[in-house]
């Protein structure tokens, strides 16, 4: 999986960058087919950053989660836990993907309306 962390307005340490990296890679436990995430720091506004995560995966649309707060930690939490939100629903939809058969139908009992 690929990871790329990008900058506006600004710069961020190696070190805060290795973190960011840390926290991301932890998002793969959930959903094993991504194939790369896009990590947008904006520092436009100092006390009030934003982070924005996109995260492509295989047979699937984008997943974005954008958060704004006064750290720019605080705002990485936030949008990784937006992002695993959308792909915990996105693991429940392909799981509650298969519909019943015939074979697993109750018969209808006589004497009762159907």
């Amino acid at each position: 999986m690929q990871i790329n962390i990008s900058v506006r307005h600004g710069h961020l340490s190696p070190a805060t960058q290795e973190r960011i990296t840390e926290k991301v890679e932890a998002v793969r436990k959930f959903y094993d087919r991504l194939t790369s995430i896009q990590v947008i720091v904006d520092l436009s506004h100092r006390d009030s950053p934003t982070v924005e995560i996109t995260a492509n995966a295989e047979h699937h649309d984008t997943f974005v989660s954008q958060v704004k707060s006064d750290s720019i930690l605080t705002a990485l939490d936030g949008a990784i836990d937006k992002l695993e939100q959308q792909l915990r629903k996105h693991k429940e939809r392909l799981k509650d993907h298969k519909a019943s058969g015939h074979k697993h139908m109750e018969p209808p009992v006589e004497g009762e309306p159907s």
